[in-house]
């Protein structure tokens, strides 16, 4: 609501101007969406995010009767895809499906960074969350955590892991802490990617989104040897978790949420959030997010918000004792 007293006082050219942008942000809010709608995905097809956002461009494309069309610009620790989203015209037309990697992790770990996650974005709602599983090659002898870190203090200079986003690798960075090992960094674009590099043994480990992960486990492909999430997998009852193996830090879990510019219009905004909390609750949608251990949340714009103050809080701590620090 505009304060047209206020608006007096400043003067009567900055009223009017003031008066006309609300009247055509109200005016496009009331005929958004009358065509196609982008979702960008800031990683490579096939990762949790890039399901995620198929399974709820098919929602809402049912629900507003236009097609919302998921596009993959994946690059530079998903900066490429949300800076895009970021710059975009803040008018419903153009939205992320992003994650805790490019509105929390890159806000710690970049000096320079060419969006700010709070001022340029704005986001929409928590859709879900998933835990991360630790995965080796499943031709290497390791079947247990403690056996993998052994294995990597004896050959400190010989271990590495892949990783496709700065969440995973601030996940694992932690993990190198706590067990005292030195895995070394190896970027892919997804993660598909990162778990195709672990079963060819071009890498030793990677701690990764479940989902792309479990054909590759049940193929044999690779193993799992721990998961992130405060309980055992039902999927997978066999895995322990990290807590269970002394590692209570890294009980965590990562999320994705629907984002848009800053600026976006508020009925906009809210009616998008309306929708993604209809879709997690739709049986169907449900059902196939349970089968990638995938968690439908689905919070409000404030709840969102407040999650990513809290994560960069939290996670800065974790940069400064690591000392990370990435350059673009």
């Amino acid at each position: 609501m505009i304060d047209r007293r206020g608006l007096l006082q400043a003067g009567p050219g900055i009223g009017i101007a003031a008066l006309a942008r609300e009247a055509g942000a109200q005016g496009q809010a009331a005929e958004w969406p009358n065509r196609p709608v982008r979702i960008i995905v800031p990683y490579g097809p096939g990762g949790a995010n890039d399901i995620l956002a198929r399974l709820y461009a098919q929602k809402l494309s049912e629900r507003l009767g236009q097609p919302f069309v998921v596009e993959n610009r994946p690059g530079a620790q998903a900066i490429i895809g949300t800076e895009l989203v970021a710059r975009a015209a803040p008018d419903g037309y153009t939205l992320l499906l992003g994650a805790t990697g490019p509105m929390i992790f890159n806000s710690v770990t970049y000096e320079r960074l060419s969006y700010d996650p709070v001022r340029d974005l704005v986001p929409i709602s928590i859709a879900a969350s998933f835990p991360l599983v630790l995965v080796v090659s499943g031709e290497t002898p390791f079947r247990t955590v403690p056996e993998l870190i052994a294995h990597a203090r004896a050959n400190p200079d010989r271990i590495n892991y892949s990783t496709s986003s700065a969440g995973f690798q601030m996940a694992t960075e932690l993990f190198n802490l706590r067990a005292g090992t030195r895995f070394t960094y190896v970027a892919y674009r997804s993660s598909v990617e990162s778990v195709s590099a672990v079963a060819s043994r071009e890498v030793t480990m990677t701690l990764v989104d479940i989902g792309p992960a479990v054909p590759a486990m049940q193929a044999g492909r690779v193993r799992g040897l721990a998961i992130t999430s405060a309980e055992r997998s039902s999927a997978f009852p066999d895995i322990p978790t990290m807590r269970e193996l002394g590692f209570p830090d890294l009980t965590l879990v990562l999320w994705s949420g629907l984002i848009a510019p800053a600026a976006t219009p508020e009925p906009i905004v809210r009616r998008l959030n309306e929708e993604i909390l209809r879709a997690n609750q739709a049986p169907d949608m449900r059902e196939r997010l349970r089968a990638l251990s995938i968690d439908p949340v689905g919070s409000s714009t404030e709840e969102a918000r407040k999650a990513v103050a809290e994560g960069i809080a939290f996670w800065r701590g974790i940069v400064r004792e690591a000392g990370l620090r990435f350059e673009r």
